[in-house]
Order: structure tokens, then C-alpha cells, then sequence
């Protein structure tokens, strides 16, 4: 498998699980044949014109939208099993890590993939007990006719989504640990980074508490304006997430950068706004230049491309 360390703001990463030569003629096992049915009714509802599973997909991808990126980077590791840990173990399992040196060190990229593997490890298991004492509670209500039980379902999603969680970090903190991991920076990833152009949004204050997945600051973005030393600036576009997963040929890539992205811009204008209402002589000029920002970034790169 490859792992892909995709910078999304100065203090905050995106881990992404590539997985590679998947034997098509392997035995599923239980969970995965569920989860296959799942997403193949979804994708069913998801084509229907209206009527109820219409309604449920359209509040669904909504919620789903929300569910924390750094949940889908390690729900996106496959679980460790007994084969594959003596695989990797062996050597007979390559497992790669993709990441740009421009903003990366080296050394520092085992430190920033324990931190996202280890970090979020307390909540996962707490919400997954809260979803499952849930479970039996609204499981009644599917003594209703007609209508789906849709409370019970999500809860049962959302148990799954932290158990995989879960065992996603517990991998990613394994290979960190036994030292499994081939470091390769990516000229293409380099490169997007470079042709980034600001203003990108930014904050004086950093959205989130750790700095162990900090990074540099690309030339191409100086830090400036209501951007310090300690706050945090967006390095990363939609359009220029779309280019890059392009150039890696990951599709699928596309849609975790668009969330993340999303997530982080979202999580930047509402520290920019609390931190203006505690200083109401700040408040103009720092929501002006969050909101606008990134539009202007994306105006920038439609029309370097047009030339």
C-alpha cells in the first residue's frame, strides 16, 4: 500500500491509504461484503429522481461531509492482519510514504504520521461506546411501518467508521514503530505546492492545539497580512487539489481533498470570526481578507490558466 501526507494548512495533514496490487480473487470477509452492499444501495439511491431514499442521501452526504478528515485518512488504512503484518514484517508488503519535501523534512514524517494515527485515538473509542449504547436505544423504532430507521442505521455507520478508525491508527502506528516505512518525496506534490498562488485564507491563531504536523511555509506563499508566526494559512486549493489528484492519477484522492479542505477553510473563518468579536477593532479587516481570500486565490489560477 501507499500512503500519501498531503499538507492541507500549515498545521494541518491529510493522510491518505492507496491500496495497491489487491488480489481480485481474495476471499471478502463478512464486513467487507456489507460494506460493499452499502455502498451499492447508496449509490442506487443516490440516481433516484425523489421520493424518501432521495431525501436520505441528500441529509446524508451532508452529514457525511462533516465527519472529520482525519476520520476517512485512517478509516482509509486497511486493518492489520496476521497476514499482513508478517508480510510487511518480511518485506514481502512495500508499504510507501508520499509526502513533498518542500514543506515535509524528512525526518520529521514518521513524528506527523503517529500524531494522525495517535491524536484522535481517545475520541474514536469514546463515540464508538456512545454509538453503541445508542444502538438497542433507537433500535424500536423500526417497529414503525414504512418508515426506515434511519437514528439506528447511522449510529451503526458511525460505531463501524470509529472501529475502522481505529484500526487504521493502530496500523499506521505499527509501521511507525517498527521502522516499515519507504520515505518518498513526490516531485509532483512539490510542485502543486509551488504553483500555489496567494492569498490563501489564513488565521493569527492556529485552529487546532497540536503543532507536531506543522510545516514550512511554501516560497510562493509569504507569510504576510493577519498571517504570524504562531497562526495558520491555508497551502492548498480546490482547484489545485483537483490538479493534484489529477497528476497522481487517484480519483478518489479528489473527493478526501475536497472535504478536507472544506473542513479546514470552514474551521479558519470561524477562529477569524471569534477571535473578531473579542476584538471589535480587528473585525473588518479580518473578515474581509478570510472571506475573499480564497476566492481570490481561485480567480488567480483560472486565469494563469487561461493564459
Amino acid at each position: 500500500m501507499r500512503l500519501y501526507l498531503v499538507p492541507i494548512s500549515t498545521r494541518r495533514t491529510l493522510l491518505y491509504c492507496q491500496k495497491l496490487n489487491v488480489i481480485a480473487t481474495e476471499k471478502q470477509t463478512l464486513v467487507d461484503r456489507v460494506q460493499d452492499k452499502a455502498a451499492r444501495t447508496w449509490a442506487d439511491w443516490e440516481k433516484k429522481d425523489k421520493g424518501w431514499q432521495k431525501t436520505v442521501v441528500s441529509y446524508g452526504n451532508q452529514a457525511f461531509r462533516r465527519i472529520p478528515y482525519e476520520e476517512w485518512g485512517l478509516k482509509s488504512v486497511p486493518p492489520l492482519s496476521q497476514r499482513r503484518k508478517d508480510g510487511e514484517q518480511q518485506g514481502a508488503e512495500r508499504v510507501e510514504v508520499v509526502y513533498p519535501k518542500s514543506l515535509l523534512a524528512m525526518d520529521k514524517v514518521p513524528r506527523v504520521l503517529e500524531t494522525l494515527a495517535t491524536e484522535r485515538e481517545s475520541l474514536h473509542k469514546k463515540r464508538l461506546i456512545y454509538c453503541l449504547v445508542g444502538m438497542p436505544i433507537t433500535a424500536p423504532i423500526g417497529i414503525i411501518p414504512v418508515v426506515p430507521n434511519i437514528p439506528f442505521f447511522y449510529l451503526v455507520y458511525r460505531a463501524w467508521s470509529h472501529w475502522r478508525a481505529l484500526l487504521g491508527g493502530k496500523h499506521v502506528k505499527f509501521l511507525v514503530d517498527k521502522n516499515l516505512l519507504t520515505l518518498t518525496p513526490s516531485p509532483i506534490l512539490d510542485q502543486v505546492y509551488a504553483n500555489q498562488r496567494p492569498p490563501l485564507p489564513s488565521s493569527p491563531e492556529p485552529t487546532t492545539a497540536s503543532d507536531a504536523d506543522s510545516v514550512r511555509v511554501p516560497e510562493s506563499l509569504p507569510v504576510s497580512g493577519i498571517q504570524e508566526a504562531n497562526g495558520e494559512t491555508m497551502l492548498l486549493s480546490q482547484t489545485n487539489a483537483k490538479k493534484m489528484a489529477q497528476q497522481l492519477d487517484i480519483p478518489q484522492l479528489e473527493v478526501e481533498l475536497e472535504r478536507a479542505i472544506w473542513q479546514v477553510e470552514t474551521a479558519i473563518k470561524k477562529q477569524n470570526s471569534e477571535l473578531a468579536q473579542n476584538e471589535p477593532g480587528k473585525s473588518t479587516t479580518t473578515e474581509s481578507k478570510s472571506s475573499s481570500s480564497s476566492e481570490q486565490g481561485t480567480n488567480q489560477e483560472k486565469k494563469k490558466d487561461l493564459k
